[in-house]
Order: C-alpha cells, then structure tokens, then sequence
C-alpha cells in the first residue's frame, strides 16, 4: 500500500494548481468507494458554465468531445441545453477522475521511481490554460453580438 504523501503528491502534479488539490482530494474520494469506482454527483461551477471547455481544460478530451457533440446536437434546444449544463456541473469532475485514474495506473505501471512517477504526471497531468482564453473570446463575441442586436432593435424603434 502506498504512502499518502506519494498519493497527495501525484494527486498535486496532476491538478498543476497546489491551491486546488484539496477540493480535487475531497471530490476524488467520493468516487473510490473501498477501491471501487462509482460515478456519483459532486457539483463544479467551471463544469456548468464550461461544460465541454472544462473538460479540454482539464485535458479530459474522450469526455470533452462526446459532451460538445451532445451540446452541438440536443444542447441547442431550450430544455436540453439547460439540462446538459447541469448534468455536466454534477459530473463532469468524475471524468477529470476517470483520467487521473487512468494516468496514474499507466505511469505507475511503467515507472517504478515514485520521485519520477511524479515527475511524469506533471508533464501529462495539469491543465490547458489556453482554454480560458477560448472561453473568454466565445463569451465576448456572445456578449458583443447579443449587445449588437439590442442596438439594432433599440435602432428600429426609434
């Protein structure tokens, strides 16, 4: 059985932000129940208004991809776009588990240096800080065009 220090460490290198691994810790032990994972409910801001781009972010891109193409298809109608969202802030860090899970087992299955081991989740864990700025120039070009129909309809009536 392995030390929590090496499990706090590896949980630590994968997340890439120290002020985030405790929420992740305390999210992540709600889906290993006695060494078996269960999909459970644990609400995430970032994966509601994100969905899919916290995902990407989180480099979760099996889960990211089948979320945007069920976004793109039923998302865009009223109920259901609503529906994804919050389907997506209650489940979308058990997918950023799945991956941990996944990263984890095939670098310790490869590397048996824990001080690598660790070192490796760094390079293949963290996050995709490109995403924000996608995020932020699709909410900016939503908010623009939304602000453009106003003045167009304020426009119109006068």
């Amino acid at each position: 059985m392995q030390n929590n220090d090496y499990e706090y460490k590896m949980l630590e290198a994968f997340v890439g932000k120290p002020d985030r691994v405790l929420w992740y810790q305390n999210a992540f032990s709600k889906f290993n129940v006695n060494g078996v994972d269960t999909m459970k409910w644990h609400w995430n801001w970032w994966g509601f208004f994100g969905g899919f781009l916290y995902l990407l972010y989180r480099k979760a891109y099996t889960p990211a991809l089948i979320l945007f193409l069920i976004s793109v298809t039923v998302g865009m109608i009223f109920p259901f776009g609503f529906i994804i969202a919050i389907l997506a802030g209650g489940y979308s860090t058990y997918f950023v588990y799945k991956v941990y899970k996944v990263q984890k087992g095939t670098i310790e299955n490869i590397i048996d240096d824990e001080e690598k081991r660790i070192e490796t989740m760094k390079e293949i864990g963290g996050y995709h800080q490109w995403v924000i700025w996608i995020y932020g120039v699709f909410i900016s070009l939503i908010m623009l065009t939304f602000f453009g129909l106003a003045l167009t309809s304020i426009s119109q009536i006068n």
